[in-house]
């Protein structure tokens, strides 16, 4: 006789405001052949899955299940999967949380390929600043090609990725810029490990440095100017949508001018790429701040806090 375990899950059946996270009760999932089921320890909330349960994600249909990642345990898991019941791992974007059920619930069925397990003694809360910040922090990184010690930027180095980004540089050596918008905030760069800091004003860099690299976490609106203060042969990794736009306007190819631009997210991001990272975590203890902590049943709090506060590290919901 089959047993249902009954679970807790925030479900968005409909766009709208904080209130359209409806919490329910519903059948824990059960394992198959390219799916286990994990319980969900702990997970960071980001302000595009507002972004999503306010309908401005076309690609995501409702009812859903938001969360693009989690950290937690294999719960279950098909013998062959290659996976262990009691596992410590963590999942990324993938369509979780998007096209499939995400991080919103106590026990998620995630696909066999997109479970990694990584290397770290923390608790659940710290491990939980990690997976997608991290890994597009360090991704976004690796697709600029640096050489020791060039020089980067980091266009947005008060956000949770651009703290990351400048932490995960120092530890490789590299020179680091971060810009702000705020002239408040560059000494807290300084203090997060940029060598130095740099206003980002109306949209222009307040500089004529040029850089090796720059990874451009405010958008699209942005991106060009960040290209203009790259080196010939060098690269802007666009990141983050900070500014709100999606759609570069009116772009000529040719502006490029021997100039790489390229995009990054944690969709790409493989089993290799997590033992990278947290190699270099461990071997450098590197954190970011996080800035509150929610209990599972206060998640529309938690989501309300990220939009009302432009806040400097992580927001983590634990179930714990």
């Amino acid at each position: 006789m089959e047993v249902h375990i009954i679970m807790k899950a925030f479900v968005v059946n409909h766009a709208g405001d904080s209130s359209a996270l409806e919490l329910v009760d519903r059948p824990m999932p059960h394992a198959d052949a390219t799916h286990s089921v994990m319980r969900i320890r702990a997970f960071g909330v980001h302000r595009y899955e507002v972004l999503t349960r306010e309908g401005g994600s076309p690609s995501v249909h409702f009812p859903r299940v938001l969360g693009v990642e989690a950290v937690g345990e294999v719960a279950a898991t098909a013998p062959d999967s290659g996976l262990k019941v009691g596992a410590h791992v963590l999942t990324i974007n993938g369509g979780f949380g998007r096209a499939f059920d995400g991080s919103y619930e106590e026990y998620a069925l995630v696909p066999n390929k997109q479970l990694y397990t990584a290397d770290y003694q923390g608790s659940w809360t710290d491990f939980a600043q990690y997976p997608e910040t991290f890994s597009t922090a360090y991704g976004a990184l690796q697709s600029l090609r640096l050489a020791p010690h060039d020089h980067l930027l980091v266009r947005g180095g008060t956000s949770a990725v651009g703290l990351a980004i400048i932490k995960l540089a120092k530890a490789s050596g590299y020179q680091v810029t971060a810009t702000s918008r705020k002239a408040a905030r560059l000494a807290f760069l300084r203090d997060a490990g940029a060598d130095e800091a740099v206003q980002d004003r109306d949209g222009q860099l307040q500089t004529e440095s040029m850089y090796a690299g720059i990874i451009d976490l405010v958008g699209a609106t942005t991106v060009m100017n960040s290209v203009a203060h790259i080196n010939v042969g060098g690269t802007c990794c666009m990141v983050g949508l900070l500014s709100g736009e999606w759609v570069m306007h009116e772009f000529s190819p040719f502006d490029l001018q021997n100039r790489y631009l390229t995009t990054y997210d944690s969709g790409f991001a493989d089993q290799q790429l997590i033992n990278a990272m947290f190699a270099l975590i461990n071997a450098h203890h590197i954190t970011i701040p996080i800035s509150k902590v929610f209990p599972f049943t206060d998640l529309p709090a938690a989501q309300d806090y990220v939009m009302a506060n432009p806040q400097i590290g992580e927001v983590i919901v634990t179930t714990d």
